[in-house]
């Protein structure tokens, strides 16, 4: 039976993976800070749980050293906080989404990967907000585009271990964090979709898993733009949207 490692299972994107993955046959390792929610979200038969906090690296290693080698490790945990001036910058904000998306997202590649089995595959979740710079996103960008480079110079380096590497970037998803948004979000899916979204790619082994289609093209779009134009374009969304 196949087994998947899934960190920030506890509510989101995460739970969803979990719920389908256990829904297909699979063995789940279902990981968070807060065991009670993790036994509500996915009671029963065919999970285990791995308790702990990504930022305490000390924390993650002990709660991965006993787990059974898995076949697929998909490390979604991560947090969003939006800078709402950056006249008067929060180091202390940047600071706290960098440690939970970026440091975190690296203390469980530490403690996973000795977990997976030779032929196995690591994803990182990552966000379409990489593609091009967004109003606010200092610190939620900046945090996942570290995300995304971890990903892809882990694939070339852990090829020789017959460990492939996904990164998954994914537009909006109808989740917790996301629904804290004070802003319009275009092609927003909800977590199944998401799920299936991600499962699918993985199971081909794409290297990059994208969605959804017609907001990523959007984005790759505008990313194509001279920096000075969308640097234009930018601030006149800015403008419409928060002032």
């Amino acid at each position: 039976m196949k087994r998947v490692l899934v960190t920030g299972a506890s509510s989101g994107i995460g739970l969803q993976l979990a719920t389908d993955y256990l829904a297909d046959g699979w063995q789940v390792v279902a990981c968070g800070r807060n065991k009670s929610k993790l036994t509500q979200a996915l009671p029963g038969e065919g999970v285990e749980y791995g308790v702990f906090d990504i930022n305490d690296r000390e924390a993650v290693r002990m709660g991965l050293s006993t787990v059974a080698p898995v076949d697929l490790a998909i490390l979604n945990a991560g947090t969003c906080e939006y800078v709402d001036d950056a006249h008067a910058f929060d180091a202390d904000l940047f600071e706290r989404v960098v440690q939970a998306n970026l440091i975190g997202t690296a203390n469980c590649v530490a403690a996973v990967l000795p977990r997976i089995k030779t032929g196995g595959r690591l994803a990182l979740v990552s966000s379409a907000v990489t593609f091009v710079p967004l109003t606010r996103a200092e610190a939620y960008g900046a945090s996942k585009a570290g995300v995304d480079y971890l990903a892809r110079t882990l694939a070339v380096d852990l090829n020789s271990s017959q460990v492939a590497v996904s990164l998954v970037r994914p537009g909006f998803v109808d989740t917790p964090l996301t629904q804290k948004n004070d802003f319009p979000m275009p092609g927003r899916v909800s977590p199944v979709q998401a799920s299936r979204i991600i499962r699918s790619g993985l199971a081909r082994g794409k290297h990059e898993i994208t969605f959804p289609s017609a907001f990523i093209v959007t984005l790759k779009l505008l990313s194509w733009l001279p920096y000075g134009w969308w640097l234009s374009l930018a601030r006149r969304m800015k403008g419409n949207t928060y002032e």
